[in-house]
């Protein structure tokens, strides 16, 4: 329970945007090493690109060190961390896997990280994920070739993986919302209807 507690700490901050980037930071960076596991069980053959995945793990864990010494760069090193990894994985594995499915969570997660007279912060994050997509045929051959059917079930693992990432980054601002609300409420004394 004492790993938990430190853990907790690190990713704590009293803005909650911060402390956001910083959990979804924590719990990409904690599935990463699943990622050649899934690639074994799931999909076969040569799963040596999977331990190239690894390369971004760094950056991820990262963020809430980053968002201590500026939480902008903080926040910003997230969608990064996560555009960066998802160029690296359609290099490796092909734009047939579908790993470019990461780029919709980035540029979601970059544009709910940033307030409104910070905006410009996240679109231009967005935009350069956006951007990363325009790009895919420039990657070159990937790493490891595989067979229709094991493409088929890297682009089901990818497509599933992001599904749960957008997720659960949605559950996590909408219980930001539904506290500030409750905040709100009970400042006003005021119920919505």
């Amino acid at each position: 329970m004492r790993w938990l507690r430190v853990i907790s700490a690190y990713a704590h901050h009293p803005d909650p945007r911060v402390a956001a980037a910083n959990l979804i930071a924590l719990i990409v960076a904690s599935n990463q090493p699943f990622y050649p596991l899934y690639l074994h069980w799931l999909v076969g053959g040569d799963i040596t690109p999977g331990w190239f995945t690894f390369l971004s793990t760094p950056f991820f864990l990262a963020v809430p060190a980053v968002a201590r010494l500026n939480t902008i760069a903080g926040r910003a090193l997230l969608p990064l961390a996560g555009i960066g990894n998802t160029v690296q994985c359609a290099w490796l594995f092909g734009t047939q896997s579908a790993v470019e499915i990461f780029l919709l969570p980035c540029a979601m997660i970059a544009l709910l990280l940033f307030r409104p007279k910070e905006r410009i912060y996240g679109l231009a994050l967005a935009g350069l994920a956006f951007l990363v997509f325009l790009l895919n045929d420039s990657y070159g051959p990937p790493m490891a070739a595989y067979s229709a059917e094991q493409y088929a079930a890297l682009a089901r693992l990818n497509v599933v993986s992001a599904g749960m990432l957008t997720a659960f980054v949605a559950l996590l601002f909408s219980n930001r919302l539904a506290e500030a609300e409750g905040s709100v409420e009970a400042a006003g004394g005021q119920k919505s209807g």
